[in-house]
């Protein structure tokens, strides 16, 4: 009898947790439609649109939905390195694609002038400033994992399926509004320095750094030591492969707008 029920209490969570995947799955799922559409119909409209973008956006989807739906994502609520690759996936990766794939840029040339002008007067609203300023960003990003990591969060978020839904989607957004933060790559009415990003950047990329150093020395709530090590070290090094990726490209948007001055300079002390 208690064979029975435990098999019937397993098979209620893993189909418990097959819904919370299905649920999370959605709105990747309607972003891949949309963005495939909307450069589609700019084709049609004899618009160029490079095809390596909607090849970097599907491989940015893949990214996110292998973190919240099939085998990784099962195995992450018993695996705490699982979960840390789930989260460099979701959180980190994924962001960092859809951002290069500039999805803002594929919208404004596929509405038509009317709707085109009121996304764009909804971006440079003071909401819309606040929430994607680098320091913002910042905080919603590496302030979130702090919360989730050093409180009791994790552990509820095993045991609450709302939870788990929350921390997900917030551990996405925040990292593409952390992402698109510091890399301009579709059009940004509230821009900042190079260098004020580049200096919030080294603080959170340090800020990210000692939360892993903290995870390898204390485990959160529920985890043995042995998976919050590999855990923690999953989460620096990979983290640290993502992030080189970022400030190469932050360097090299920084180089390529300054060249023309540099080159301005150059020739008026050769005249």
């Amino acid at each position: 009898m208690q064979i029975i029920n435990h098999l019937q209490h397993r098979d209620g969570m893993e189909a418990h947790g097959l819904s919370i995947q299905l649920i999370l799955s959605v709105p990747f799922f309607i972003a891949l439609v949309i963005y495939l559409y909307a450069a589609i119909r700019t084709k049609r409209k004899k618009k160029s649109w490079q095809s390596y973008r909607i090849v970097i956006w599907i491989t940015g989807i893949f990214c996110a939905l292998s973190a919240i739906i099939g085998p990784l994502a099962t195995r992450s609520h018993q695996d705490f390195t699982a979960h840390m690759l789930g989260h460099l996936l979701l959180g980190m990766l994924a962001p960092l694609l859809l951002v290069l794939a500039c999805p803002m840029t594929l919208i404004l040339r596929t509405l038509d002038v009317k709707h085109a002008r009121t996304l764009s007067h909804i971006s440079k609203s003071n909401p819309i400033r606040l929430i994607t300023h680098p320091m913002t960003a910042s905080l919603l990003n590496v302030g979130g994992l702090w919360v989730l990591y050093t409180t009791s969060l994790y552990q509820t978020m095993e045991h609450n399926g709302m939870v788990q839904i929350a921390v997900h989607l917030h551990v996405f957004l925040a990292g593409y509004l952390f992402t698109g933060s510091f890399i301009y790559t579709d059009p940004h009415p509230h821009r900042t320095s190079y260098r004020y990003r580049s200096c919030v950047l080294i603080i959170a990329l340090a800020c990210h750094g000692i939360l892993s150093k903290y995870i390898y020395a204390h485990p959160p709530m529920g985890v043995p030591i042995d998976q919050a090590k590999t855990g923690g070290l999953v989460m620096y090094y990979g983290g640290d492969v993502i992030d080189l990726i970022l400030i190469t490209i932050l360097c090299y948007q920084w180089f390529k707008e300054t060249r023309p001055r540099m080159n301005e300079a150059f020739n008026v002390l050769n005249k």
